[in-house]
């Protein structure tokens, strides 16, 4: 499938669902979702995934069992290119527009723990601090959930204690709703975007790694 871009309407498509999300409604523009966000994310992920990493479009449907919130669908499309677990590189479409990212989530204390081992040593902090700085430079902002204070021992004064409460880890670029996303070009621009990415991705995959396993 040739990559031509992805529809502006892909963004009207979930300001739609955000007021409509129920079956009824969905399986009536299903074919939209098709052409609009599916497939377009589909042929993005084949042309430039292999650069990255496994790649994933996630399905549609929430899992709704253990939620409060019982809407069917998601309200975003999302594309992952995986680095190593819990850690890699992300696409998003939703009804504000466009973003991309990359970052870890760490999914077990040892990797929480590699992560806070590696900020606190100045070598690798500093490295990191750098990396950081040079993506914020850039117009990226870091997210992430983050503790409220700081991690118990950690005093008051340590070196770079904003990096040490988080406990996931993203550089976000929002991308709004720019024209070139419904042309081919829209591909060079996501891999220009995940390029940027790919020294803090690295250092993720270096200092942090995957979860141990039992």
């Amino acid at each position: 499938m040739a990559f031509t871009g992805i529809p502006l309407d892909a963004v009207a498509f979930y300001q739609e669902l955000e007021v409509n999300n129920n079956r009824e409604w969905w399986l009536a523009h299903k074919s939209d979702y098709q052409r609009l966000v599916r497939e377009p994310l589909e042929a993005l992920a084949e042309m430039i995934g292999p650069a990255f990493g496994e790649t994933k479009v996630y399905r549609p449907n929430r899992d709704v069992r253990f939620s409060h919130d019982k809407t069917p669908y998601k309200r975003h499309q999302g594309l992952y290119a995986r680095s190593h677990d819990h850690a890699g590189w992300y696409f998003q479409v939703d009804a504000d527009g466009f973003f991309l990212a990359g970052g870890s989530y760490f999914s077990t204390g040892d990797q929480l723990a590699r992560y806070r081992s590696a900020i606190a040593n100045d070598a690798t902090g500093i490295q990191f601090e750098a990396l950081v700085k040079e993506l914020t430079d850039a117009g990226y902002e870091l997210v992430g959930d983050r503790l409220a204070t700081r991690p118990r021992g950690v005093p008051a004064d340590a070196p770079r204690l904003e990096l040490l409460r988080y406990k996931s880890i993203s550089a976000r670029l929002n991308l709004g709703r720019p024209a070139w996303m419904a042309t081919p070009e829209a591909a060079e621009y996501i891999n220009d975007g995940w390029d940027e990415l790919r020294e803090m991705i690295g250092w993720l995959t270096e200092y942090v790694g995957n979860a141990e396993r039992r």
